[in-house]
């Protein structure tokens, strides 16, 4: 069974582009588990300049040309982001080439404003002179450089509100194809997806099984009770349950495994379903963010405002 064949895809953007529903998050992954991601079927991989995975993704790409894997970069979706150290609206096609350089591709599939926020002063944490409200207007002016360029095929934003998508849409001249935010059954977003299944923004889950990172398994999302529970009447594992909840929401996912088992299982999710009496006792579920920007860039008001409503 070729799963990168077997993979549904969702459509992007306004000019036909399309990206599969489930991606490999890198940003803790070795290059060779990006190789183990693509033998195994994965052909859409989410990186950022932040993570530091570019380069490693290179290698990965380089290693599956080489072993005849894939034919051409072209059949792989690449999604990078631009950082908040570049969001000025001069600093963003520099950026992209800088990711386009490591990643050694003529072109990203798609290219993500990472926060909505600008920083100056390159330390972890912050300072608070450091961090600043980025000017929406300027910076997506830039993104959108960045398609007309060729640069990238679609352009989108990560960790956006409904309040910010609001500001965004009402200055853009290229709409946001995507918007990449926290999600998973105790974070269901229900509010900020149908706003942007009616703004035609596609929705991208991160953090899908609730874990901040791969060692975190016992966290609140996959161990929960009813997970679990779901999880055995279906004969599935935790981490395909919340996935396949992801998928009848109708959004794309981007979960992160170095484990060769979990990354097959976790594409194992389009031969079942859940039930109506399933997805009603998930709706009931109490709801918990996991995913804190303060916890890597320190407690800023800014940051608070930013995180409202996401």
């Amino acid at each position: 069974m070729d799963m990168a064949l077997m993979m549904p895809k969702v459509s992007i953007g306004s000019n036909g582009g399309t990206m599969p529903v489930i991606g490999m998050g890198t940003a803790s992954l070795s290059s060779e588990a990006m190789l183990d991601a693509i033998r195994i079927g994965y052909r859409h991989f989410d990186s950022a300049f932040a993570y530091g995975s570019e380069q490693l993704l290179r290698e990965a790409i380089a290693q599956a040309l080489q072993l005849g894997l894939i034919k051409s970069r072209d059949e792989l979706f690449i999604t990078s982001k631009l950082w908040c150290s570049s969001a000025e609206k001069d600093l963003v096609v520099p950026a992209i080439m800088k990711s386009l350089d490591n990643l050694q591709v003529e072109y990203l599939d798609l290219f993500l404003i990472h926060w909505p926020l600008r920083i100056s002063i390159h330390e972890i944490p912050v300072p608070n002179e450091g961090l600043h409200p980025m000017d929406i207007k300027s910076v997506w002016e830039g993104m959108e450089e960045c398609q007309n360029l060729g640069l990238t095929k679609a352009i989108g934003v990560s960790n956006f509100s409904r309040k910010k998508l609001e500001e965004l849409i009402s200055i853009a001249k290229i709409p946001p194809a995507v918007n990449q935010v926290e999600m998973h059954p105790i974070w269901r977003q229900e509010k900020l997806v149908d706003f942007c299944k009616i703004k035609g923004i596609h929705v991208t889950a991160y953090s899908p099984f609730g874990a901040i990172n791969t060692s975190k398994r016992n966290n609140q999302t996959v161990a929960s009770n009813l997970v679990e529970e779901i999880a055995k009447a279906h004969d599935k594992t935790s981490a395909q349950v919340c996935l396949r909840w992801l998928y009848e929401q109708g959004v794309s996912m981007v979960p992160q495994s170095g484990n060769k088992e979990r990354m097959k299982e976790n594409l194992m999710i389009f031969d079942w379903a859940l039930s109506g009496e399933e997805l009603n006792r998930f709706s009931q579920l109490p709801q918990h963010k996991t995913h804190q920007a303060s916890s890597f860039l320190g407690s800023h008001d800014l940051l608070l405002e930013i995180e409202e409503g996401i």
